[in-house]
């Protein structure tokens, strides 16, 4: 396949996650041209290039035709062909930043872990915090809820919606949410209650972590694939949460324009 014409410049952003590898292209204007999410697994740097290679077939794009490539995430330096790494604070940041310039809270829920990153309304990193030491309320959390309750991961969402009666789930930490589930279902509790109990868990854990100033944001693969975490966080804090366009793909899109900065201040 021919490229096509590549008189504007282009620039990349690879965010290698624990549980998922995502690529993001973008054109000097900004605007995302290419983009793929794929399965991390054991082997980061194949994933890595296998993402970034759909992202540049969408995109229509060669990889020569790309002015910088960075990378980020847990495994940002397992991937060589990367001309940068950015750490994920940055780019969770820049890249949230770039649909809501204010003041934000940005709360990202990945696989295996939970930022909280707190930006002026000039785009710069106040303080933040992450949450690495355990897997409550993250998206491991809720595949362990899947798991035990044998119901596939991307129908926890719809179920939840069908939710008619609260049920409190008491544990936060992922081992013992799994004994508490199998005592609500022996009790009589209803899948689709257990579920959004699970989710109520998750917005919990959030506003533990640090106080939400500013708008809330809201970024990652789980709200990417569960849009009523967003609905129950928000009714619980008394705000609208916000959500980027594809929010999984705001780690890898903040490393690709930190880079077309990078290239246009050279």
């Amino acid at each position: 396949m021919m490229s096509k014409n590549v008189e504007k410049k282009y620039f990349a952003g690879i965010d290698i996650g624990a549980s998922a590898t995502k690529a993001v292209i973008i054109d000097e204007a900004k605007k995302i041209v290419g983009s793929h999410v794929c399965r991390s697994g054991a082997d980061l740097a194949g994933s890595a290039q296998a993402a970034y290679d759909e992202a540049l077939k969408q995109a229509g794009l060669k990889a020569g035709d790309v002015g910088l490539l960075a990378a980020t995430g847990f495994g940002r330096n397992n991937f060589p062909a990367a001309h940068c790494t950015i750490t994920e604070i940055s780019c969770h940041s820049l890249g949230s930043f770039h649909y809501f310039p204010k003041a934000i809270t940005i709360i990202d829920i990945g696989g295996q872990d939970n930022k909280l990153i707190h930006v002026d309304q000039n785009g710069c990193i106040m303080n933040f915090k992450m949450n690495r030491k355990c897997a409550a309320g993250t998206g491991a959390f809720l595949e362990e809820v899947a798991y035990k309750m044998d119901i596939p991961l991307e129908k926890l969402n719809g179920l939840a919606r069908q939710s008619t009666q609260d049920v409190s789930l008491g544990s936060f930490c992922t081992v013992f949410t799994g004994t508490e589930i199998l005592t609500k279902i022996r009790e009589g509790k209803k899948k689709e209650d257990i579920i959004r109990g699970a989710f109520c868990s998750v917005a919990r854990r959030i506003i533990e972590m640090d106080p939400l100033i500013g708008a809330v944001v809201l970024t990652g693969g789980v709200v990417a694939h569960n849009n009523i975490l967003a609905e129950i966080l928000g009714s619980v804090i008394n705000k609208k949460v916000l959500v980027p366009p594809s929010p999984q793909l705001i780690g890898a899109l903040g490393a690709a324009l930190l880079v077309s900065a990078k290239k246009k201040q050279k």
